[in-house]
């Protein structure tokens, strides 16, 4: 695609295309990301404290996608919950680590326990100590484990952190809906942009799409421009599987926590203390069984790829024609009822 911007998801959209689809059932989501790992759903939970415990986990490996049990916690309890998950019938779980401190014990714990994947969960990725924090686990770790690394915006990145051992890197900065990186530090690539660059690598490396993806339409747009898979964080936030308790309002209204990770409060909360934040701290209204979320989701994907003609994510890469949209497409895309001077 020629472009002279840089785009954000609303700034395109995917050009109908003629199909010989007959059903949507016809239609393959799986995405081998490398390394033994396969989702049926190319659908990752977010590796936060608001949204990835064990019950998202068993939740989402029955979907067909996977969860990233977070780190802000113990080794003990983080193990804790990945041994649950497991033991609830889960096949695909992952286990976020930093990179520093007690990374390499949460990694090997976690294998010893069975862990699919190794998430390497840092802000900003593309820098030595995830070079190093890669350097150790490929040492350690069975050569059959995948590791996921990230965060990056560019194909630099990308293949800096394929060349240190990464299989699949998280693609984004600062595009997630309670994250406030861009406005703190001036600096991020739209979304959109960043999944366009990355997937130009030359690298055998799996791309996954994460932050600032708020509806099925987005995952369409972001497996079209190069991903293999998605992480969502807000999409499931509020949901029962979510952690945390319900909190309901004097009007009867029923709420869950969702938070960044670089907010005040989740720093505090983990460590007792916070440095630069980069986040905010806000709540959701509570949405049920995540079930519900994911199969409205999958089947607003269906409909994508058929739109564009495609049986699988091979063919949507191949087959899909990006149009840049103005403003006013983008007011038009979107249910104008409401908004009607009648």
């Amino acid at each position: 695609m020629n472009q002279k911007y840089n785009l954000s998801y609303d700034d395109v959209l995917l050009k109908p295309q003629y199909s010989e689809i007959k059903s949507r059932t016809e239609i393959e989501l799986q995405s081998d990301l490398g390394r033994g790992l396969t989702l049926q759903l190319p659908i990752f939970s977010s590796p936060m404290d608001t949204v990835s415990e064990s019950a998202m986990a068993k939740e989402l490996s029955v979907l067909g996608g996977a969860a990233i049990i977070h780190r802000y916690n113990t080794v003990i309890e983080q193990t804790n919950h990945l041994s649950e998950a497991l033991r609830g019938g889960a096949t695909n779980v992952g286990v976020a680590v930093g990179v520093s401190g007690d990374f390499l014990e949460r990694a090997l714990c976690a294998t010893k326990v069975g862990a699919t994947f190794i998430c390497v969960d840092v802000a900003h990725g593309h820098h030595v100590l995830m070079k190093e924090a890669l350097g150790h686990l490929r040492k350690n770790l069975d050569d059959s484990i995948h590791i996921m690394a990230g965060n990056v915006a560019t194909l630099e990145g990308v293949n800096d952190l394929s060349d240190w051992g990464a299989d699949s890197v998280r693609c984004n900065i600062g595009g997630g809906s309670i994250c406030s990186t861009r406005i703190q530090t001036g600096h991020g690539v739209p979304g959109l942009q960043t999944i366009i660059d990355c997937a130009k690598t030359d690298r055998n490396v799996a791309i996954i799409a994460d932050g600032g993806l708020r509806n099925s339409g987005d995952i369409v747009k972001a497996l079209s421009a190069g991903a293999d898979a998605v992480m969502c964080g807000s999409l499931l936030a509020g949901t029962a599987e979510t952690p945390g308790s319900v909190i309901k309002d004097s009007m009867g209204h029923s709420w869950k926590e969702y938070r960044g990770m670089a907010s005040k409060e989740a720093q505090m909360s983990w460590r007792g203390k916070y440095s630069s934040f980069e986040g905010v701290t806000s709540r959701v209204p509570f949405r049920g069984p995540v079930r519900k979320i994911i199969e409205d989701v999958e089947r607003g994907v269906r409909s994508g790829f058929s739109y564009s003609g495609a049986k699988n994510l091979q063919q949507l890469q191949t087959k899909a024609q990006f149009l840049v949209q103005t403003t006013s497409g983008l007011s038009e895309s979107h249910t104008h009822i409401t908004t009607r001077k009648w």
